[in-house]
């Protein structure tokens, strides 16, 4: 289950009638944070829109980048067979080789990250998709406490 909180903060300045420039606005920042809980196993596994494609994934801090299997990849537009698979990865099932790519966008539950370092692996080598630290990593924060899961951009 998700939940998910929007934060807004403001910097206040003197309300006034008098006309104000655009570069005298103040900002406002809009904050998401999002929990997910995790499932039987320990695991949190979630729906992220990768490149506006809702793909599964499982969170997993121990990953470098985010790696993605052939199919979700497919899924997500990155075209796998196009790609060059050059890069040597260590897998549960073994030695693979995968393919860089860059993932245009990711976002979960209005966490959302661009540009974003990936690997896609050879078809079978890989069921589902990890969400690893290339993403994580971009965050102004995560945290796991009392099973759940905390993200914050």
């Amino acid at each position: 289950m998700m939940r998910r909180l929007l934060v807004l903060t403001a910097i206040a300045s003197g309300l006034g009638c008098a006309m104000a420039q655009a570069s005298d606005i103040p900002q406002l920042r809009l904050m998401a944070i999002t929990e997910l809980k995790a499932n039987q196993g320990g695991h949190f596994v979630t729906a992220a829109e990768i490149n506006g494609r809702s793909i599964e994934v499982l969170v997993d801090t121990g990953a470098t980048v985010v790696a993605l299997s052939y199919e979700d990849a497919t899924h997500a537009g990155l075209r796998p067979g196009t790609l060059d698979f050059d890069v040597p990865v260590s897998t549960a099932n073994g030695i693979a080789r995968a393919a860089r790519v860059k993932i245009d966008q990711i976002a979960i539950d209005g966490i959302e990250v661009e540009d974003v370092e990936g690997l896609v692996l050879p078809e079978g080598a890989l069921r589902g998709t990890l969400l690893g630290m290339s993403f994580l990593s971009r965050l102004s924060s995560f945290k796991v406490e009392d099973g759940v899961l905390y993200l914050r951009d």
